[in-house]
């Protein structure tokens, strides 16, 4: 594999960090090279993370040039050929090269080559096979770097096999697009996934759920997301009804907000049960999901005070997200919503003034009639909007302790 171009080495590139694991392994008799991501994100001037490295070496040998280095090393993945080195707390994930020889749409069982063209053919897209040495030679043996400054996200050699191998490459080239793209998505790129998109059933939850994330969280969501219900790979995910105008929606307000891919998936799932249990989603998204998707909206038209109950009971997080899925399902005037979350924003959400402490020191004992009391006196204090203090909670208090005689 020959050397395209010699670019500008990186501060990164030549860090003391990342020197010291690329003169471990080439001092001990291995090729290495930054692959992938970083090499894409370099070319495309945007924001470098994580450094991959590939290399000649055999994980053990990786293994013990990095000890012999005194580099702290995790096997990650030794199956895989995978190792990490962890300089002053940095982790570099450093892969033997290797060829795919038997896969089954998930996984595949791998065997190490010293071959860089044998690895780079194995990749998913050619922006994703870049190579680029400690001097800064640049190696691009499917043109990656043109296809990457023209926005074209391209399957390395058939659309149709390379998704054979790994079907969660179906998603990846929608979420690529959308990160990545530049006008229409490749023809045969789609047309391969549209034809390979019932494969998506057998992705565990886990898996789906990470590429899923990554996708909504791009630039390009919403139009990648209406090309998927062109090319009818919705229905695959089972994540029931999808409804991409709304998320669209969504992602236009989302320009005087954070963008947030819980958030999205609540624009985009109209089922948010079926999505929460077929993306396996933690107890904490699960629950943020339904209280943004399975809820009545917040008229943005409410009242101050039915705007602070909201606010109270349902937290600020809660009451914004639903507020913009509410605009997102009925676009329209945008000054009510605009001061409606300006309003939710801004209100300092306060906190009951009396405790159970108030109501033991009146002489009740412990137990469930302290929680009963306590809500009592909340609603009460809600439905007179915040204004009572402590001193006439405590008062509303007592008298609920005498109309009930209860000590």
């Amino acid at each position: 594999m020959q050397a395209v171009e010699q670019i500008t080495s990186p501060d990164w590139l030549t860090a003391p960090t990342t020197s010291a694991v690329l003169k471990a392994v080439s001092n001990a008799g291995g090729d290495i090279k930054i692959v992938g991501g970083a090499v894409r994100d370099l070319i495309l001037g945007r924001p470098v993370g994580d450094l991959d490295m590939a290399t000649t070496l055999p994980p053990d040998a990786v293994m013990a040039a990095l000890e012999k280095a005194a580099i702290k090393a995790v096997a990650t993945g030794l199956s895989h050929g995978t190792v990490t080195a962890i300089v002053a707390g940095r982790p570099y994930e450093i892969t033997t090269l290797r060829a795919d020889i038997e896969t089954d749409g998930r996984h595949a069982k791998v065997a190490f080559t010293n071959d860089w063209l044998t690895d780079a053919s194995r990749r998913d897209f050619t922006i994703n096979a870049l190579y680029l040495d400690a001097d800064g030679w640049l190696f691009d043996p499917f043109d990656g770097r043109h296809d990457a400054a023209a926005g074209r996200i391209r399957f390395i050699g058939d659309a149709g096999h390379r998704l054979g191998e790994d079907i969660l490459r179906l998603l990846r080239f929608y979420r690529f697009h959308a990160g990545y793209g530049r006008g229409a998505a490749d023809a045969a790129g789609r047309a391969a996934c549209r034809a390979a998109a019932a494969g998506l059933r057998r992705l565990s939850g886990e898996r789906l759920q990470a590429e899923l994330v990554k996708l909504l969280s791009a630039a390009g969501a919403a139009a990648v997301a209406a090309d998927m219900a062109t090319d009818e790979i919705w229905p695959y995910l089972d994540l029931g009804g999808v409804d991409t105008d709304r998320l669209g929606h969504l992602i236009n307000l989302e320009r005087l907000e954070n963008s947030d891919p819980i958030r999205r998936l609540a624009a985009l799932c109209q089922e948010p049960a079926a999505a929460a249990a077929r993306l396996r989603l933690s107890n904490q998204q699960r629950r943020r999901l339904m209280a943004i998707g399975d809820a009545p909206p917040i008229d943005p038209g409410s009242t101050p005070k039915a705007l602070r109950a909201a606010l109270y009971t349902l937290g600020r997080q809660t009451v914004i997200d639903r507020l913009m899925i509410t605009q997102a399902t009925s676009p329209g005037t945008t000054a009510d919503y605009q001061s409606a979350r300006q309003f939710a924003a801004q209100w300092a959400i306060p906190e009951l003034p009396i405790s159970g402490a108030d109501i033991t020191a009146l002489g009740v004992a412990e137990g469930a009639m302290i929680g009963q009391l306590l809500r009592a006196v909340e609603t009460w204090w809600r439905d007179h909007d915040f204004q009572p203090d402590h001193a006439a909670c405590h008062r509303h208090l007592e008298g609920l302790l005498a109309a009930n005689k209860v000590r």
